[in-house]
């Protein structure tokens, strides 16, 4: 046996098992169980918004009657291996603000406007269905205020069947069908017509 072949026996041929078993593994980890994470809306690409990704995450907190903050939490682990920060502190510059696609709800005292009537009990049901929840999101687009524009979906007792928070809203009566120019659904519009007709 030559020098060459000794070389290749002994140090070449392990190596590329190694890299190629151990690269597609360390990809797959990556992936799939820790994920890529969006600390913020302006961290998450177009190509993104064009698929009409869905995200999972934890709702830290509910702004208005028509949006929250969202710590992203991609892959496995969060709540036990990983932590959800808690604190206003360690949250700053990692949440995603969400606006919910497809609705106009009540807004909130804002600019020395008074707020609109039924604002607070909207902005009440919004926040007894979401926060401190973990929601999934399809993510439809970024708005001008640097929002994801977004349909949120959650699991609520006492059946824990998967609920799109913006018909919830609607049906509710908490909430209309935003019309405006721009106005996106994702595939939902027929089952917030369904659920405004049934809450009039």
């Amino acid at each position: 046996m030559t020098w060459g072949d000794e070389v290749v026996r002994t140090i070449w041929r392990p190596t590329a098992i190694v890299l190629g078993i151990g690269l597609p593994i360390s990809y797959l980890i990556y992936t799939r169980v820790i994920g890529k994470r969006f600390p913020t809306a302006a961290h998450i690409v177009p190509e993104v918004f064009s698929r009409q990704q869905c995200i999972r995450g934890r709702v830290v907190s509910v702004g208005d009657s028509d949006n929250f903050r969202l710590y992203h939490t991609p892959g496995f682990g969060w709540g036990w291996a990983r932590k959800i920060p808690t604190k206003r502190r360690e949250l700053a510059h990692q949440t995603i603000a969400i606006r919910l696609a497809g609705i106009d709800a009540p807004e909130g005292a804002h600019f020395g406007m008074p707020g609109q009537p039924l604002h607070a009990e909207s902005k009440e049901f919004l926040t007894s269905m979401v926060l401190n929840r973990n929601v999934k999101v399809q993510l439809l687009s970024l708005d001008q205020y640097k929002r994801a524009v977004a349909m949120a979906y959650v699991r609520n007792p006492p059946f824990y069947r998967l609920k799109n928070v913006s018909v919830e809203m609607v049906k509710a009566g908490m909430a209309g069908i935003y019309t405006a120019k721009g106005a996106q659904y994702g595939n939902e519009l027929k089952a917030l017509e369904k659920a405004q007709d049934r809450a009039r």
